[in-house]
């Protein structure tokens, strides 16, 4: 589930593609609430029930959105749907 510090981020040590989407959202302002699949047992059960079983990494939580391995964009329209609060005033179009 979202957070009301952010949108929920989980992610693993050494993933480039998790690194890539938190720069891309830190760079745009999007907070997150960030979750070690490898640190945290059960933050790598939620990821398996999104994943259909995976523990694919990036996965982010907007809301009752569950997104595996999406694009910043993709984060950002579904903030716009699901939490406009937590989006940056320039993004809330």
């Amino acid at each position: 589930m979202s957070d009301a510090a952010g949108i929920t981020f989980y992610w693993r040590p050494g993933c480039g593609f998790c690194a890539r989407l938190e720069h891309a959202l830190q760079k745009a302002d999007i907070p997150l609430d960030r979750h070690d699949i490898w640190a945290d047992d059960t933050a790598a059960a939620a990821v398996r029930s999104i994943a259909r079983g995976n523990e694919t990494v990036p996965t982010v939580v907007i809301g009752p959105v569950g997104l595996v391995n999406p694009s910043a964009g993709e984060v950002i329209d579904a903030m716009r749907q699901h939490t406009p609060e937590l989006l940056p005033a320039a993004l809330r179009q």
